[in-house]
């Protein structure tokens, strides 16, 4: 038999019919193209066919006298002699063309190599690891748990140096904190650099009359509109075996938490609290933590709602459904710097209500703001005004041309404000532009005006003995300043239809 020659091999299964080769091969009956395009030599010479072309291919000199291609000449180790002349040391001058076509091919022997022999020696490594019969041997079940919770020792070396045990608790995510400009960026580091204290230290303010009658003024608004929207909500949550709350709110500008006390109070399934001022956030989820009354759901942002949409701060599962009130307490007039934030604003107030729900807030009264401008004279330098507990500081007089978005003043409270830029709400204009976005108002009062209305009611002249507006005697506990700082602000209440 000859030995192992790929040339020939390849020669013979050869699908191309070429002369240089052979003139009598040829093309396969098993060649695609065959099948395809002929219908090949019958079955009965095909055979033969076969035969004779494999005896006169092998009967060929060139083919016959070919060296077979073994092993070692594939070593780039081994180099035959006649090899070696194929490739020219460096430094050895190039042929010329002449001299290559001049050359003639070694004569190559007509007798076929003997083949050679295959190796005697057995397979047996000696750097072998596992066994030689464990390669193909699938792992147990046993096997499989050990690595899979397969403890390293520098997995047991880290975690034994910790000092307390992982949390099991999800981590929340953290959104870096935005950076902001201009009195934006004023009245954030207003808002987070004011610590929040505790009950006692809240006591001691100096205007701890005018804080209790905001809240209790936030109260009957709350009271009066925003409960009878959540007891109509379809909006049910189990509160951990303490009922059902009803009802969803947004909190827009909710500060450090002041209003949870009342949400608590209204059993409100879930609220969505969202400020500008990150550190405000972080301290009213504290308070809502430490909240021992009602514990509804709660979600928070920090988020410039007059800049960015709601959905930039909760997960859209959390805006999927509705909110029956919205509450914005003593912060809307930020928005009013421009149109642009106004309308931001509006929009997320009434993209999540829900038709029938309310809309409440507390702003400053604008035609007290600009009444009090006007008594100022003419070549008065200082545009300001105000007593010992309060001071407006307008940029300028304006005159009859005052803009209506942008008519900026800068607001000093004692122990709450500190020369914070705020801006001047046009109610006429508001009112016009959420109409808008089917915002209808239903309820528009000064804050001496909600005093007068509710004082004698039966729910809430007990409220104001509670909260300590009042004494058990009915002596207020505001003197005449902070009643006048009072006063600069009305509430209002719109319903979405």
């Amino acid at each position: 038999m000859p030995a192992f020659d790929p040339v020939r091999d390849a020669v013979l299964n050869s699908p191309i019919d070429s002369p240089s080769f052979s003139p009598i091969i040829p093309r396969r009956a098993t060649d695609l193209s065959m099948l395809l395009n002929d219908n090949g030599p019958p079955a009965h010479t095909h055979q033969q066919h076969r035969h004779s072309t494999i005896h006169s291919l092998l009967q060929d000199d060139t083919l016959a006298a070919a060296e077979p291609i073994r092993r070692s000449t594939m070593d780039i180790k081994h180099i035959s002699p006649q090899s070696s002349r194929a490739y020219p040391q460096r430094g050895s001058p190039r042929p010329s063309s002449a001299s290559t076509s001049d050359s003639q091919p070694p004569p190559r022997s007509s007798t076929s190599p003997a083949v050679v022999p295959k190796s005697t020696l057995p397979y047996k490594p000696n750097r072998r690891i596992t066994k030689a019969d464990s390669v193909l041997v699938p792992l147990s079940s046993e096997e499989m748990d050990m690595y899979r919770n397969y403890r390293g020792q520098g997995v047991a070396r880290l975690t034994g140096k910790r000092k307390r045990a992982l949390s099991e608790e999800p981590v929340e995510e953290v959104r870096p904190a935005k950076r902001h400009t201009g009195d934006v960026a004023a009245v954030v580091q207003h808002y987070n650099s004011r610590p929040d204290v505790g009950v006692v230290q809240r006591m001691e303010s100096p205007i701890i009359g005018l804080k209790a009658f905001n809240n209790w003024v936030k109260s009957v608004l709350i009271t009066r509109f925003a409960h009878p929207a959540l007891e109509k909500s379809s909006f049910t949550r189990s509160n951990g075996g303490q009922g059902f709350g009803r009802g969803k709110v947004l909190d827009m500008g909710c500060g450090k938490g002041g209003d949870i006390s009342k949400w608590t109070k209204a059993r409100v399934g879930e609220v969505l609290f969202c400020d500008i001022a990150a550190v405000s956030i972080e301290q009213a989820h504290g308070r809502w933590k430490s909240n021992r009354g009602h514990r509804f759901d709660a979600s928070f942002a920090a988020l410039d709602c007059y800049a960015e949409p709601l959905i930039k701060g909760f997960p859209p599962a959390k805006l999927s459904t509705p909110v029956d009130v919205v509450s914005m307490q003593f912060c809307m007039h930020y928005a009013f710097e421009k149109i642009q934030k106004v309308r931001c604003m509006l929009d997320n107030v009434s993209k999540y209500l829900r038709p029938g729900g309310v809309f409440i807030g507390t702003i400053p009264n604008a035609e007290l703001l600009l009444e009090q401008l006007d008594h100022i004279p003419p070549d008065e330098e200082d545009k300001s005004f105000g007593n010992s507990v309060y001071k407006i500081t307008f940029d300028n007089r304006s005159g009859n041309d005052r803009p209506i978005y942008g008519h900026k003043y800068s607001f000093f409270l004692e122990d709450a404000v500190e020369n914070v830029p705020e801006y001047v709400v046009h109610w006429d204009n508001f009112v016009q532009l959420a109409s808008e976005y089917g915002l209808v108002p239903i309820y528009k009062e000064e804050f001496h005006q909600v005093f007068q209305e509710h004082q004698e009611h039966p729910e809430f002249k007990p409220l104001l003995v509670k909260m300590k507006v009042v004494d058990a005697q009915g002596e207020s506990a505001m003197d005449e300043d902070q009643w006048e700082a009072a006063n600069i602000y009305i509430a209002f209440a719109f319903e979405k239809r």
